[in-house]
C-alpha cells in the first residue's frame, strides 16, 4: 500500500502547536463543551497510521478512530470507491429509490457472518443504531420485552443504549430516565473474577432465571471482546454456554461486533474465536473505511419478523457509504489484513507481556488480533490504577503517540492500530510506551 504521508512520527512544535491553540481558542466559542478530544491538537492529514497537525506534528495513531479505520486511513481501494459512487449519487433512500449496492453489500454481510444458513441483513448510520434495530428485531420476533445485558458492557449513547452500557460517567450521568426492561448480568472478567467459563456462566443463567426468567427474555446482547469496558475476553466456555442457554429457551443471541468484528481480531468476526453462532450480529466501526455505516444481520426468519417499514432510517445504507464497505471488505480479503492482525497481536505481545512480571504495576496484557490492551494495576490486590494511565497516555502523546484509554475503572490503555501499520511503526510505539511504564511505575 502506498502512502501520502511518510509512516513516522515526528514532532516540531510543543504539543498542541500554534496553530492548534488557535483552533481551540475557535472551538471554545463555537463547539458544545460536551464533546471531548483525546489528543491536544488538530488534526489536517490522516494517511494509514499516521495523524499529522496542523502544525505539521506528526502522531502514530494507535486508536484507528476508535476502531474504525481498520484499513488504513484514507484507503485507496476507499477514497477511489467514495470517488466513484459521489459522482454517480449522493444520496438515495432505500425506502424510496432502491438500488443494487444496498443488495450488492447486504449479500456479502450474509456470506461473511458465522452459521451455515439463510440469512438477512439491514443497513444503518451508527453502532448504537444498528443495536437499537437488534433490539427492536427480537422483541418483535420472541414478542417478549427483557433484555440481557452485562457488567461493562457498552453499546452507544442513545436512550435505549445507555440503558443497555454498564459504565455511568461520561456516557450516562444525568441522562436518565433510561428504557426499562433492561437487566444487567454479571461478566466472565478472568483476570478480576477467577471464575472459569462454565463458572460464570452458570452464574449468570442463575441470575437470569432468578430476576428476570428465561420465558421473558427476548435477547441477550454481548460484546465477545468487551471494548470500552476493558477490552475484556471471556474465559473459555463462556459464551458457547450463554448461546446454549439462549437457544434452549428461545431468546434471541446478539453478539456486538460493532468494535471486535471486521477482521479486526484476526477473523471477520470474534464470535468465530470460540465458534459460537449468533442469532444476531452487529456489525460498525470497520466495515466501511471511515463512513458511517452499521448492519445488523441474522437468520433470515428473524430479520423479517418486523412488517414493512418498521425498520428503517433516511441516511441508512447510502450509495456512498455502501461503496465504501464494499471496497474495505475487498481490502480485508485482497490486502491480507486479518494475517496482519494477528502479525500485530504477536508484536504486542513479545513487547509487552515480560512487562507483567518486571513491574507489579501491570497486571494483564488481553485481547484477540489488532484489538489488545494492557490493564495497569496496583499491587498485588490488583487495585486499578488510572492515575498511571493518565500519565503515561499523555507522555505518549507528548512523543507523538497516540493511545486510547478504556475500561469500567479508566485502568486500561487500548490499543486499535491500523492493519496496515507497519512492524516499524508499531515497535516505535510501543517502545514510547513502555519506556513511560517503566519511568512512572
Amino acid at each position: 500500500m502506498e502512502f501520502r504521508l511518510e509512516q513516522q512520527r515526528k514532532i516540531v512544535t510543543e504539543i498542541p502547536g500554534p496553530k492548534s491553540e488557535a483552533l481551540k481558542e475557535r472551538r471554545q466559542q463555537y463547539v458544545s463543551a460536551s464533546v471531548g478530544s483525546a489528543l491536544p491538537v488538530y488534526v489536517e492529514q490522516a494517511d494509514g497510521a499516521i495523524l499529522r497537525d496542523v502544525d505539521g506534528n506528526q502522531f502514530i495513531d494507535f486508536g484507528s478512530g476508535i476502531g474504525v479505520t481498520t484499513v488504513g486511513n484514507s484507503n485507496p481501494k476507499v477514497v477511489k470507491a467514495i470517488q466513484d459512487a459521489a459522482a454517480a449519487s449522493t444520496h438515495l433512500q432505500i425506502n424510496t429509490a432502491p438500488y443494487e449496492s444496498y443488495i450488492d453489500l447486504c449479500q456479502k454481510l450474509t456470506e461473511l457472518t458465522p452459521g451455515e444458513f439463510p440469512k438477512k441483513a439491514v443497513l444503518f448510520n451508527s453502532g448504537a443504531e444498528a443495536l437499537e434495530n437488534a433490539v427492536k428485531i427480537a422483541r418483535k420476533h420472541t414478542g417478549r420485552d427483557a433484555i440481557i445485558v452485562f457488567d461493562h458492557a457498552f453499546h452507544g449513547r442513545t436512550n435505549l443504549t445507555m440503558a443497555m452500557t454498564s459504565k455511568s460517567m461520561p456516557y450516562k450521568d444525568g441522562f436518565g430516565p433510561f428504557a426499562p426492561e433492561v437487566y444487567r448480568a454479571p461478566l466472565s472478567y478472568p483476570y478480576r473474577d477467577g471464575l472459569t467459563g462454565p463458572e460464570a456462566a452458570a452464574r449468570t443463567i442463575d441470575m437470569i432465571d432468578k430476576q428476570v426468567g428465561a420465558k421473558n427474555v427476548a435477547a441477550i446482547v454481548i460484546e465477545p471482546l468487551v471494548g470500552e469496558g476493558g477490552f475484556i475476553v471471556p474465559a473459555e466456555g463462556f459464551l458457547p454456554a450463554l448461546v446454549e442457554f439462549a437457544n434452549e429457551n428461545g431468546i434471541v443471541f446478539v453478539a456486538d461486533e460493532v468494535q471486535a468484528g471486521m477482521s479486526r481480531t484476526g477473523k471477520w468476526f470474534c464470535s468465530e474465536w470460540e465458534g459460537i453462532v449468533p442469532d444476531l450480529v452487529t456489525s460498525a466501526k470497520g466495515i466501511a473505511g471511515g463512513m458511517p455505516l452499521s448492519a445488523v444481520i441474522g437468520r433470515a426468519e428473524i430479520m423479517d419478523a418486523s412488517h414493512a417499514g418498521g425498520i428503517g432510517g433516511t441516511y441508512s445504507g447510502n450509495p456512498v457509504a455502501n461503496a465504501a464497505a464494499l471496497a474495505t471488505i475487498a481490502a480485508y480479503e485482497e490486502d491480507g489484513l486479518q494475517e496482519a492482525a494477528l502479525r500485530i497481536e504477536k508484536t504486542v505481545r513479545s513487547i509487552l507481556e515480560p512487562l507483567i512480571t518486571e513491574l507489579d504495576v501491570v497486571g494483564e496484557v488481553r485481547g484477540r488480533g489488532a484489538m489488545l490492551a494492557i490493564e495497569l494495576v496496583k499491587g498485588a490486590d490488583k487495585t486499578p490504577n488510572p492515575e498511571l494511565v493518565k500519565t503515561v497516555v499523555a507522555e505518549a502523546q507528548a512523543q507523538g503517540v497516540l493511545f486510547l484509554t478504556c475500561g469500567t475503572y479508566g485502568n486500561v490503555i487500548r490499543f486499535l492500530p491500523p492493519l496496515v501499520m507497519s512492524d516499524e511503526l508499531l515497535a516505535d510505539g510501543l517502545g514510547v510506551l513502555v519506556e513511560s511504564i517503566r519511568k512512572n511505575a
